[in-house]
């Protein structure tokens, strides 16, 4: 190969990996973004008032 065709394919790749990496870095803000909302959400269904008292019928 000669040096142009090498600075192409080198180039290529590098651009290849910047676009792995920014996808890679949107993916993990979505599922943060999730996790931070199922927390929230986890924690907003907690009753303290459920399960205190079992009805129980002989």
């Amino acid at each position: 190969m000669d040096i142009a065709s090498l600075s192409i394919a080198m180039s290529q790749s590098s651009l290849s990996s910047a676009i792995s990496i920014g996808m890679l870095s949107k993916s993990l803000d979505q599922v943060e973004a999730t996790g931070d909302a199922m927390t929230a959400m986890l924690e907003e269904s907690v009753d303290p008032n459920v399960g205190q008292h079992i009805d129980i019928k002989l």
